[in-house]
């Protein structure tokens, strides 16, 4: 049993579903502590009073929902005694390889969508989710600052602008206000040239006015 892939794969399962809120998932590991402390057997009994205590669930009532809940989503298989003078049991599926958890869950599973959801879901691998998502996010930047000099060449706009735009958003972390993530930086790029010209049409447009010359007629007579 080897409990820290166990443990990546139920972690990646549990942030796929929706129907979990935090008390599930702190029985769940109170259920794993005491799955752990019995050495991983494929059956074990619980205290429910220790099992509470451990997953900070004051009340009976949400611990016995949670617990049904856990049983009827597939993560565990909980055994109940109806005997007060003995604990009921649980069988822990495991979900550390793909073939152990497919011996293990498929046979509690009685629908096509929940086989699929654990194959699909439970046994995805923890680290390569992760090199996913970097990659994805990458791809969101320029490769480097004479990618962002080239695209502003080909938006027929001052190289020295392009320079600009680059140095201000490596500076700040490539992030709008210093706060959200760019999604793609070519339309920020974009947003950059056509603020640059508003100002220069403005610069332009202050400089071609007078001033002293105004259209409207006033009556300096009255009193401010």
């Amino acid at each position: 049993m080897n409990y820290i892939k166990h443990l990546n794969s139920v972690f990646q399962q549990f942030s796929m579903d929706s129907q979990l809120n935090p008390t599930h998932i702190s029985l769940y590991m109170a259920l794993f502590q005491y799955w752990n402390i019995n050495r991983f057997p494929d059956e074990f009994y619980i205290n429910r009073e220790e099992i509470m205590k451990m997953s900070k669930i004051g009340s009976k009532a949400t611990y016995h929902r949670c617990l049904k809940n856990l049983h009827r989503w597939k993560y565990i298989r909980y055994l109940p005694s109806h005997n007060p003078y003995k604990g009921s049991k649980i069988r822990m599926p495991k979900f550390d390889t793909s073939s152990e958890t497919s011996d293990e869950t498929t046979t509690e599973i009685s629908t096509e969508e929940s086989t699929e959801q654990l194959k699909g879901q439970a046994l995805a691998p923890y680290t390569n989710m992760n090199k996913h998502i970097t990659n994805r996010n990458k791809a969101k930047l320029p490769k480097n600052k004479n990618e962002v000099l080239i695209f502003f060449e080909k938006q027929k706009w001052p190289v020295l602008e392009g320079e600009k735009f680059f140095n201000h958003y490596n500076g700040i972390g490539w992030k709008i206000g210093g706060k959200i993530e760019i999604a793609d930086w070519q339309s920020t790029a974009e947003n950059w040239i056509l603020k640059s010209k508003e100002i220069e049409t403005g610069k332009a447009m202050s400089q071609n006015r007078d001033n002293l010359k105004t259209s409207k007629i006033k009556n300096y007579g009255q009193p401010l």
